[in-house]
């Protein structure tokens, strides 16, 4: 460690993960972890090779799928590799920069995705309350601009978050008590009357990011949900409400458990640091590796051209099965 007019300076962090977590669990936990990350690579790579290599996939819904994917990749290779790497193999050391380029990534991605689902409510928006409008408001080239949007607003928010964080003083322990850098673990440990206005700050952005979204996510599906009411076609009011179940799923994936911790740590319901690391960990990896099992099983055009393809391949077995006799 180095001394800056009495303030220490930390040299690095260490990463405590699940402090209650005997060292005999070690090995299940990294390979439960990485089996989480194996599934969340394998899914979200599929839906995107998937949607590449199947042109008939390439409409504007398919595509936001395609950018939800890709930030669900990235968020788990992002945050799961050194929480393995420590129960795995004890290294639990990440440098001082590392881990503020990890809190940055992580909450970048999370407000990414907050963005994304409200390209995808403004889909079924249009889709289902305006649908003639449809082809000329919703292209794939306006959805692509969207997407880009979505990825860009963000970033000038998360590197001010980063700034402030660091130009804080660390005095108290390295230790960081989360299975990955973020921002209220980190900035737990520094000093100084700065700490609570970066705090505010910080929540200010934070919450910019995930509830002006939220705000045009409930207006959009309660806006849908009006409209099938309305349809007096019981056939038709199925068929239309299944076309965006699948965006409600992810949606609520996302921000139900969000909303839960939230709204638990308003009312004072105390957590212990084991259950509230697990829980953090629950709703940051659960919509990267649940998504793909949306998509494939509750869009149709996924699940009967991936069926389609299935029976095929296994129409070809059987006929060099049959030829090879």
């Amino acid at each position: 460690m180095m001394t800056y007019s009495n303030v220490t300076r930390m040299r690095s962090f260490s990463i405590l993960g699940f402090p209650g977590l005997s060292p005999q669990y070690y090995g299940p936990a990294s390979a439960l972890l990485f089996f989480i990350y194996l599934v969340i690579a394998l899914g979200n790579v599929f839906i995107l090779a998937f949607v590449v290599y199947e042109k008939t996939l390439q409409k504007p819904i398919y595509l936001v799928f395609c950018h939800l994917a890709l930030n669900d990749l990235t968020f788990g290779t992002v945050t799961l590799p050194k929480i393995i790497s420590k129960y795995w193999f004890g290294d639990s050391i990440i440098s001082f920069h590392g881990c503020f380029v990890q809190m940055f990534l992580v909450h970048y991605l999370g407000s990414v995705t907050s963005f994304i689902l409200l390209v995808m409510a403004l889909d079924r928006f249009v889709a289902i309350c305006i649908p003639l409008r449809y082809p000329v408001l919703i292209t794939n080239n306006i959805i692509s601009v969207l997407c880009g949007f979505a990825w860009f607003i963000p970033v000038s928010l998360m590197v001010t978050i980063v700034y402030q964080a660091l130009s804080l003083h660390y005095c108290k322990s390295n230790i960081i008590a989360q299975c990955f850098c973020d921002h209220i673990s980190i900035t737990s440990q520094a000093c100084g009357d700065d700490v609570k206005i970066v705090a505010v700050t910080t929540l200010c952005m934070a919450m910019f990011c995930l509830l002006l979204p939220l705000a045009f996510i409930l207006f959009s599906y309660v806006s849908i949900i009006v409209v099938i009411m309305k349809m007096s076609n019981v056939e038709g009011r199925k068929k239309t409400f299944s076309t965006c179940t699948p965006q409600i799923f992810i949606t609520c994936v996302f921000y139900l458990p969000r909303c839960f911790v939230y709204v638990a740590n308003t009312i004072g319901f105390i957590f212990s640091l084991d259950v509230r690391i697990l829980l953090i960990l629950f709703y940051s990896l659960l919509p990267p590796a649940v998504n793909p099992i949306i998509y494939c099983f509750k869009t149709q055009d996924i699940k009967q051209t991936l069926m389609k393809k299935l029976k095929t391949a296994r129409i070809g077995v059987e006929i060099k099965r049959l030829m090879s006799r």
